[in-house]
C-alpha cells in the first residue's frame, strides 16, 4: 500500500485536489497538509511517520520541509512535483498535471 501524502503552502488548493484525485487509486492511501502558519491542516511529524511517498508542489516546500522537519523526512521518498500556485481547487487543468506528474510514482 502506497501512502502519499500531498504538501503545499496553505493546503487549501493543490495539495487537497491531489489528495482527493488520487484517493480513488488502487492501492494508494493519500492525505495533505501545508506548511505555511496559516494552513488549513498544517503538516505533522505524524502525517510524515505515517507516509510511504511524500509529495511537495514547489522547491520551496521541500527546502522547508527540510528545515523543519529533517530528522522526520531522513528516509522517506520526497517528489517534487514542481507545480506552481496558480490553479483552483479540482481545476481540470491541476487534475492533469497532478495525474502526469505524480502517477509514475504511484504506480499508475
Amino acid at each position: 500500500m502506497i501512502r502519499a501524502l500531498f504538501i503545499c503552502s496553505r493546503n487549501r488548493l493543490r495539495s487537497p485536489t491531489a489528495e482527493q484525485v488520487f484517493s480513488i487509486w488502487q492501492g494508494v492511501e493519500t492525505d495533505s497538509a501545508g506548511l505555511a502558519s496559516d494552513a488549513d491542516m498544517p503538516l505533522s511529524s505524524e502525517q510524515i511517520d505515517w507516509a510511504t511517498h511524500i509529495f511537495v508542489m514547489e522547491k520551496i516546500h521541500q527546502r522547508r520541509l527540510n528545515q523543519r522537519f529533517a530528522a522526520a523526512i531522513k528516509n522517506k521518498k520526497i517528489i517534487c512535483l514542481n507545480i506552481p500556485d496558480d490553479y483552483q481547487y479540482m481545476q481540470t487543468e491541476l487534475i492533469n498535471l497532478l495525474e502526469k506528474k505524480a502517477a509514475g510514482h504511484l504506480g499508475g
